[in-house]
């Protein structure tokens, strides 16, 4: 029997029952079911193409030519057959049809792409337009005869020139297709001769690093102090201001530490049993040669799962090269029914992982994991509450497990706490709306289809929550949805972890501020909390470091600092202020911790310590040199490295 659901697609392209479809006949070569357009072979739609790039030498807006294609197309031929793929075809022409006008062609690539003309659209809207093509596609559930797939439409497109044939063209479209075909995020891609390059990038990585901590000084603390000092050379004393701007900065973040704590203090409760569970998914992504060591027990873990519904899960990994352990996941997998191995051929990226993963996910809710992720035996009975109660994305708390490796790990575990147990907690009851973080999320799967993630974006997560809260998603956090994963045991594995994280959350910041606070759909609160996260977050690191330069030129201006009166009110207060934020933030994280955390006081005495004299500034420089390295274009992705816990 056939069913009337969306069809799942074995990731291998076969298919377990192959059949034969009696389908409603296509439409043939000369006309298709839009009357005002109609499909050509290529040496018509070329020779059209070709009279319209003459005519265009008149127009200031170049034509554009656009191929699209299936990720999907082997495994549909593959169980449906041609004329399964070519009724495909009809209904994708059919919905393109809205968005195109009469004087704009669409045709095949001889290659089974669908090729669009686009005309008189500006070449910033020309992605806008083709996205939202490939969207609408995406979302739609096209049906063959009583079955329906979902696919996922890969677009290229470049602008045409009349000097340049349309042999050409469609190769260009087809090659910007091809970088488009290894994301598989609905982003069309726009052929380019040449891929821009940082200026930097003759430099020696750790000597731009160098370069940059010194220009962060430079402009941190050199600059203000020098221009404070020219300024009053000139009359104009501005040390009391600038010092009660800075002073305002360090209580207005301390105040909201203190109410992220409180807040956290009360998590939502748990909505009511279901009272059905439903099918699920899980998406570990991995790049083996790094999670080699960890990915079996992760597996294992997963497969140890207690939910009543039934529970899929894909691992989607990439890898340059043959590795012993995929034969120990084949035979991992070929004991378990649950579990399907998704080699991601050409990916570089997580996001490129979980976006593959999509084609072949059948759950009605995933959860999206990394590598070293062990989730709690209930994780998905207690997701699944949240999201039949209405939300469409829930995120967990992560847990450090490794905290015993090295004194960095132990600093991880105790700040991965203040930042689940309390930030996380409190900000989503403060600002009435959760974040996705990369691991132990669980989204719609319909949800997680729609948006996808971007690879181009270093913190492809926080860019994916953004996107859904302004989609008008709903994005809840439960503290108690645990997941224990691994932290980075080194100073330096550390440092380029969070180099990407704060180079990530100002790309996202750039990205979504601006159309975050024009939002009709988002609340008061709602943008409060988004200036806060994307805007406050990333101006603090610098404002934070005036208080030196300012210091420094009262000092100067008083004849040495055993001038200055330190016993003013309103420096004692605000001073003996602001330092209480970091006991208080380690007071809230040890009385809200996962419990083998909590156990551990000594760690939370020791990164008290730590945090006060170094790791805080360390985070804040590290968020300055992330800033340089955007404003140069120095986008590197460093895998952190996992080793197997002990």
């Amino acid at each position: 029997m056939l069913t009337n659901g969306p069809v799942k697609l074995d990731p291998s392209g076969g298919s377990a029952e192959p059949r034969t479809l009696r389908l409603p006949r296509h439409a043939g070569a000369g006309q298709w079911y839009p009357q005002r357009h109609r499909w050509a072979d290529r040496e018509t739609w070329s020779a059209e193409v070709s009279d319209v790039l003459a005519a265009g030498e008149r127009s200031r807006r170049a034509p554009v030519v656009a191929v699209i294609r299936l990720a999907e197309r082997d495994r549909i031929v593959s169980r449906f057959g041609g004329q399964g793929l070519a009724h495909v075809h009809d209904q994708i022409a059919a919905m393109l049809s809205a968005d195109l006008s009469r004087h704009e062609l669409i045709g095949l690539d001889g290659d089974d792409g669908i090729v669009v003309l686009l005309r008189g659209t500006a070449d910033r809207q020309v992605g806008r337009r083709l996205g939202a093509m490939a969207a609408r596609i995406s979302r739609t559930e096209i049906r063959l005869g009583r079955d329906s797939v979902q696919v996922t439409p890969i677009c290229g497109w470049t602008s045409a020139r009349p000097d340049t044939g349309v042999p050409a063209l469609l190769r260009q479209a087809q090659d910007a297709g091809d970088v488009a075909g290894t994301h598989l995020d609905l982003i069309p891609r726009r052929w380019r001769a040449d891929a821009p390059r940082a200026a930097s990038a003759w430099l020696p990585r750790s000597l731009r690093t160098t370069l940059q901590v010194a220009l962060t000084l430079v402009l941190g603390i050199a600059a203000p102090f020098l221009a404070l000092l020219g300024l009053y050379q000139l009359g104009i004393d501005l040390a009391t201001p600038a010092y009660l701007i800075v002073t305002a900065a360090l209580v207005v973040t301390s105040a909201l530490i203190w109410a992220e704590g409180l807040h956290a203090l009360d998590p939502p409760k748990l909505p009511p049993a279901p009272r059905r569970y439903p099918p699920a998914s899980a998406v570990i992504a991995a790049y083996l040669p790094n999670e080699a060591e960890t990915i079996v027990e992760t597996l294992r873990a997963f497969l140890a799962q207690d939910y009543p519904g039934k529970l899929q899960i894909v691992l989607a990994y990439n890898t340059p090269h043959d590795l012993p352990v995929e034969d120990e996941l084949r035979e991992l997998a070929a004991r378990n029914c649950r579990l399907v191995l998704l080699r991601v051929d050409g990916s570089t990226s997580k996001a490129q992982n979980v976006n593959a993963a999509l084609q072949v996910v059948d759950g009605v809710f995933t959860g999206v994991f990394d590598a070293d992720h062990q989730p709690d035996t209930d994780a998905y009975r207690r997701a699944w509450h949240w999201l039949e109660a209405g939300a469409d994305v829930v995120q967990g708390h992560c847990v450090i497990r490794n905290g015993d490796a090295s004194w960095v790990a132990r600093t991880v575990a105790v700040e991965f706490e203040s930042i689940y147990a309390v930030s996380h907690s409190g900000r989503a009851q403060l600002h009435q709306f959760g974040l996705f973080g990369g691991s132990n999320g669980f989204w719609s799967t319909a949800v997680l289809r729609d948006l996808r993630m971007h690879g181009h974006m270093l913190t492809e997560d926080i860019d994916s929550s953004f996107r859904a809260l302004l989609d008008g998603y709903r994005l809840v956090y439960d503290p108690l949805l645990l997941s224990r994963e691994l932290a980075p045991v080194t100073l330096r594995a550390l440092w380029n972890q969070r180099m990407r994280w704060a180079q990530g959350w100002s790309q996202v910041s750039r990205r979504h501020l601006t159309v975050a606070l024009r939002s009709e759909r988002l609340s008061g609160r709602n943008k409060f909390g988004t200036s806060f996260l994307l805007g406050w977050r990333e101006v603090y690191p610098w404002l934070s470091l005036q208080m030196v330069p300012v210091i420094a030129f009262l000092a100067w201006r008083a004849g040495g600092l055993d001038n200055l009166d330190w016993a003013i009110p309103t420096f004692v207060l605000t001073s003996l202020y602001t330092l209480t934020a970091g006991p208080v933030m380690v007071m809230f994280a040890y009385r809200l911790a996962a419990p083998e955390i909590r156990r551990r006081r000594r760690w939370f005495v020791a990164y008290l310590v730590v945090s006060t004299l170094f790791y805080t500034e360390l985070k804040n420089l590290i968020s300055r040199v992330a800033h340089l390295k955007e404003l140069m274009g120095e986008r590197q992705w460093i895998v952190t490295p996992r080793e197997r816990s002990t």
